[in-house]
């Protein structure tokens, strides 16, 4: 079974693979950012409201990154962004790992984050260059697994380390991070865009000189998706904000290791899992699994909310958290490419980070308000209130899509 699993990525573009190994390099030491929290929280003894107003700012600060990123991927060689963003990434994490914990190293992780904000329309438009539309959804679900598969350790090395040894998983970050980047560099060769036959390719054709809005307007299905899909991520990012907090509130320091074997279970069941999901649900359409996906995110989170303190849930609600981002991840990437223009794919996944760190932004000051004035129960409500109305849009975009782009649904 598990061969068959596997043989459905099959007789994709070489470069497709070398780029899948570089994501499980990369994230082999992706351990310090789900950790940024706990560092602000625990470390710098910062405030929930605190907290977030930091990782709005941070947010607000990488909304130019992504819209250069976007311009940049569509004009220039999406390699040579890849590989800048990643010597930018590396040299700060190296540099925060010979610093002590404090202010510094929370700047420089930043400043890695920033390059890496920049780098992901690239990254992601590449991967569409290399496929076609037939093949999409598999390329994006190996770029998916192979991002996991580096992280089944790394967030519980990250909370072994985080209480003495957190400069360690600094320097780790940096190096895999450029291991990553070397394999790129060496092999990755022929980045020339597939020829695409597939009848539903026409809704890719190149628009040069389209304005970006131009393009969104002119579809309707775009702009709910996008909005959804904000909404969606900024609840989806609680995972990193709320439920830490949670877990440092109810065990103290224990709470770091906890978050890292969640986040480790996390992992290996998007390792486990996505083969299966992407072959049980190959026929599904984006849209029912964004659905179903941001349907099972909002169970996980009840069980964690209802049931804080008792471990073994936690290992629940991260199943049932997991199935859900494994199906809304598996459609994100093909819905997007399968319908905007290819000279746009760049500013089109900018924009959709730029729209996604917005709503996080707002949604996060008021959810780290609500907890520290009013407690975590209101807190989550807002969380509650963003997932329905995703669902709500989601369950709009059904039938707008339908409408707007009837030969992707001909199969």
């Amino acid at each position: 079974m598990i061969k068959s699993l596997l043989s459905q990525y099959q007789g994709l573009r070489r470069e497709i693979y070398v780029l899948f190994f570089g994501r499980i390099v990369t994230n082999l030491g992706s351990m310090v950012w789900p950790m940024l929290t706990m560092i602000l929280s625990v470390k710098l003894g910062l405030e929930a409201a605190s907290i977030a107003v930091y990782m709005t700012a941070a947010s607000v600060i990488m909304i130019p990154a992504n819209l250069l990123g976007g311009r940049l991927a569509d004009r220039l060689n999406k390699k040579r962004i890849i590989v800048c963003c990643d010597c930018v990434s590396v040299l700060c994490y190296l540099i925060a790992s010979a610093l002590p914990v404090g202010w510094g190293c929370v700047y420089l992780m930043l400043a890695a984050s920033i390059a890496q904000s920049m780098e992901y329309p690239a990254y992601n438009a590449l991967f569409a260059d290399l496929t076609c539309t037939a093949d999409r959804a598999r390329a994006y679900s190996l770029e998916y697994l192979g991002m996991n598969l580096g992280l089944v350790l790394s967030p519980t090395i990250a909370g072994i380390l985080f209480k003495d040894h957190l400069p360690l998983s600094f320097f780790i970050s940096g190096a895999a991070i450029g291991c990553s980047t070397l394999l790129i560099v060496l092999l990755v060769r022929d980045i020339t865009p597939v020829e695409d036959t597939d009848p539903a390719a026409g809704y890719q054709a190149g628009r040069e000189k389209t304005p970006l809005l131009s393009v969104l307007r002119e579809s309707p299905a775009l702009l709910i998706y996008l909005l959804s899909a904000a909404l969606y991520y900024a609840a989806y990012g609680q995972y990193n904000y709320l439920m830490p907090l949670d877990m440092g509130a109810a065990h103290g320091e224990n709470g770091a290791v906890l978050f890292g074997t969640v986040s480790s279970l996390n992992c290996v069941v998007v390792v486990l899992f996505t083969p299966l999901i992407t072959r049980l649900t190959s026929r599904l359409p984006d849209v029912k699994k964004l659905f179903s996906g941001q349907a099972l995110v909002t169970v996980g989170y009840v069980l964690f909310l209802f049931f804080l303190g008792r471990v073994p849930v936690y290992y629940v609600s991260m199943l049932l958290f997991t199935w859900g981002e494994i199906l809304s991840t598996v459609a994100e990437g093909p819905y997007l490419s399968n319908r905007c223009p290819a000279s746009h794919r760049g500013r089109v996944n900018g924009f959709s980070s730029v729209l996604g760190t917005a709503v996080n932004g707002v949604v996060n000051l008021g959810v780290g308000r609500l907890y520290d004035t009013v407690g975590r129960f209101p807190a989550w409500i807002a969380v509650f209130a963003a997932l329905s109305a995703a669902m709500a849009l989601s369950a709009v975009l059904a039938g707008v899509d339908r409408r707007r782009y009837p030969a992707l649904y001909e199969k």
